[in-house]
């Protein structure tokens, strides 16, 4: 499985900025993909994620909620992030991360331990 982050980048306050992540080596259809950030000196922490199995679930950190949106395009296999109203807060270094196999994407987003494979990051800068 491999994971490949791009978007990352240096904005001012309220600005936007989108991430994408593209995914291969694997064929599951349940799965949960979702994006991670990690600041300086903190642990890292869920940001939003998705859940293929059934109908299909989102996850969003509270810290999030309303400014970010993730989405899928499945024929590419590529997770996006797509990120306004950013914030200095929202500094750090993202990771995009998958888990194969059943669950929800609030677990997952909740629990990073839990994700299997993870890309090398990409770094938001907000000022």
């Amino acid at each position: 499985v491999q994971l490949v982050e791009s978007g990352g980048g240096s904005v001012q306050a309220g600005g936007s900025l989108r991430l994408s992540c593209a995914a291969s080596g694997y064929t599951y259809s349940s799965y949960c993909m979702g994006w991670f950030r990690q600041a300086p000196g903190k642990e890292r922490e869920g940001v939003a994620g998705i859940y293929t199995g059934g109908d299909g679930t989102f996850y969003y950190a509270n810290s999030v909620k309303g400014r970010f949106t993730i989405s899928q395009d499945n024929a590419k296999n590529t997770l996006v992030l797509q990120m306004d109203n950013l914030k200095p807060e929202d500094t750090g270094v993202y990771f995009c991360a998958l888990h194969l196999g059943y669950g929800t994407s609030e677990y997952f987003i909740q629990h990073p331990p839990e994700m299997s494979y993870w890309g090398q990051g990409t770094q938001v800068t907000v000022s």
